[in-house]
């Protein structure tokens, strides 16, 4: 599943490698790769598989979930997709409160003390799902763990999850991606050399 998923994500454009002409994150770090999952959502047959691989890894690891919750608004799509299979409540978080009518920042319905799980796309450092994540727990839910499509593994990532306590599951990581690509001759020995140096130091990486 994980080398299906790359390879999808890669065909499609929805992840870009440019380690020569790197890409500027919103946080401002320097990076040779660019994600925009949003594509999947052009291809019904990948969304399905993706949706599909969710819920199999609720039923597996959270069976007693009652509510999932899309990051706002990646994630949104991609939980709507995963409730309506199993036939669940979705909410969603947005990232920032609203400043007019109720003032919310979890849009939808939900009980108290429910069990969620959150839907994201993409992890990075994990600042904006682990955001979320506090957001419903302030809320009273019971936040389970987060399902993402793909993660890049950067260290800082994986620390702020270790620290919060909040299990991650991903359909597809950067190295299996990255291996599928060298395969497939899609990055040169070097390219794939300058990627992986990146993923290993981010904060601090620059084309050499």
């Amino acid at each position: 599943m994980e080398r299906e998923i790359a390879e999808k994500l890669l065909d499609i454009g929805a992840v870009t490698l440019s380690p020569d002409a790197p890409f500027t994150w919103s946080s401002g770090i320097i990076s040779p790769i660019y994600c925009d999952l949003r594509l999947t959502l052009g291809y019904p047959d990948l969304r399905s598989k993706i949706a599909d691989a969710m819920v199999q890894i609720i039923k597996q690891y959270f069976p007693d979930t009652e509510l999932i919750a899309g990051t706002a608004t990646s994630g949104i799509p991609l939980a709507a997709l995963v409730s309506d299979r199993l036939q669940l409540p979705m909410v969603y978080v947005r990232s920032q409160q609203k400043s007019y009518g109720k003032g919310k920042r979890i849009e939808g319905t939900f009980a108290k003390g429910e069990k969620a799980v959150v839907i994201e796309d993409l992890i990075s450092t994990g600042g904006s799902s682990l955001a979320v994540c506090s957001v419903l727990e302030k809320a009273f839910l019971h936040v389970q763990g987060v399902i993402a499509v793909f993660t890049y593994e950067l260290e800082e990532g994986k620390k702020n999850f270790r620290v919060s306590g909040y299990p991650l599951y991903s359909l597809s990581r950067l190295p299996v991606l990255l291996q599928v690509a060298a395969e497939k001759g899609w990055i040169t020995e070097e390219e794939l050399a300058l990627i992986e140096d990146f993923r290993q130091h981010p904060r601090g990486w620059k084309v050499k």
